[in-house]
C-alpha cells in the first residue's frame, strides 16, 4: 500500500480523473500527433513531479477506479454526449495510471503498449470470424467462436466459476453465476413472483393516495408483494417493470427488518456450492 498520506482535496485532478492540463509537456500540438500518446506522457510526467501521485499503487487506485466506473455509468444511462466525453476520459486516465504505476515495478514490469498490445492480441484471437477464415452469420454463432476462443486461452481453469469477481454489484452477480449454474445443470428454485406488472406503476405517492391505507409494505408499495407462482400476468414484461418488482422485494425486505443485499449475497454462495458441488466427479 502506498503511505498514509493527507488526500488532496479534489484528489481525482491527479488520480481519479484527467489532468488540469498538460503544460509539463508542452504538449498543445502533441494532439495533432497521438493524442493517445499524449495522455501516456502526460501521466508519465504526472508521476514524476507530484509528490501525491508518487505515493499512489495499484490498491490505493481502487476507489477512484470505482467512482470513475460508477461516473461513467451515469453518463451513459442519463448524461449527455459532453458528460459521457469526459467520463471516458477519466476512466482512460485509471487505465494509464495503472499501466504507469506497472511500468516501475520491480518485477513483470509492463507499460501501457503492453496493455494495448495484449488487448489486439487477445480482440483478434476473439473474433476469427473478422480477422481470420471462420464464419460466423447470426450472434450464435458469433458467441460460439468467441467462447472457443476464450476456453482456449483459460485452459487451466478447472471450474466455471474460475475468473467470476466478487467484487461485482450482487445482481450482476447473480446474473453471471445463474449463467454458470446452466452450464453445470444446476437450477436454482424458482424465483419469487413480485407485484402484478401487467401495467407500469405509478410513483408511490399517487397510489398511496388512491388506496386505502393498511400497515403492510405490500399496501405502501400498492401491490402483492412475494406472491409465489408462475402466473404470467404477475410477472415483469420489461426492464422498468423488472425495477418496480425488485424495489417491491426490497420494500419487503425493509418492512421485515432483513437485508436485501446480504440476503442475496447469502443465497448466491449456496448457488455457488450447489455449482461446485455439480462440477464434482
Amino acid at each position: 500500500m502506498a503511505p498514509s498520506t493527507p488526500r488532496p482535496d479534489d484528489a481525482r485532478d491527479l488520480s481519479g480523473g484527467a489532468p488540469r492540463a498538460a503544460d509539463p509537456l508542452r504538449a498543445a500540438d502533441a494532439r495533432a500527433v497521438d493524442p493517445l500518446r499524449a495522455a501516456a506522457d502526460t501521466i508519465r510526467a504526472v508521476r514524476d513531479r507530484c509528490v501525491w501521485t508518487q505515493q499512489i499503487d495499484h490498491r490505493a487506485l481502487v476507489p477512484y477506479l470505482e467512482e470513475e466506473a460508477a461516473e461513467l455509468i451515469d453518463a451513459v444511462e442519463s448524461g449527455t454526449r459532453d458528460d459521457l466525453r469526459e467520463e471516458l476520459g477519466d476512466l482512460l486516465w485509471q487505465v494509464l495510471f495503472h499501466a504507469e504505476i506497472a511500468s516501475r515495478a520491480e518485477d513483470g514490469a509492463f507499460d501501457i503498449d503492453d496493455v494495448a498490445s495484449t488487448l489486439t492480441e487477445k480482440m483478434t484471437r476473439r473474433h476469427p470470424h473478422v480477422f481470420g477464415d471462420a464464419v460466423a452469420n447470426t450472434l450464435e454463432e458469433v458467441l460460439v467462436h468467441w467462447n472457443a476462443a476464450k476456453a482456449a486461452e483459460k485452459r487451466t481453469r478447472t471450474s466455471v466459476l474460475d475468473g467470476v469477481s466478487h467484487h461485482m454489484p450482487s445482481l450482476a452477480l447473480a446474473q453471471k453465476l445463474l449463467g454458470k449454474a446452466r452450464q453445470v445443470g444446476v437450477d436454482p428454485a424458482a424465483p419469487v413472483a413480485a407485484a402484478p406488472v401487467t401495467a407500469r406503476q405509478p410513483p408511490v405517492a399517487a397510489r398511496q393516495q388512491s388506496q386505502p391505507e393498511t400497515s403492510t409494505s405490500d399496501q405502501r408499495l400498492g401491490s402483492p408483494l412475494l406472491s409465489r407462482g408462475h402466473d404470467d400476468e404477475r410477472m415483469p414484461r420489461s426492464e422498468a417493470e423488472l425495477g418496480d418488482a425488485i424495489l417491491a422485494l426490497v420494500a419487503s425486505a425493509r418492512e421485515h427488518g432483513w437485508d436485501a443485499e446480504r440476503a442475496l449475497r447469502e443465497r448466491l454462495r449456496t448457488l455457488e456450492a450447489d455449482i461446485r458441488a455439480a462440477e464434482r466427479p
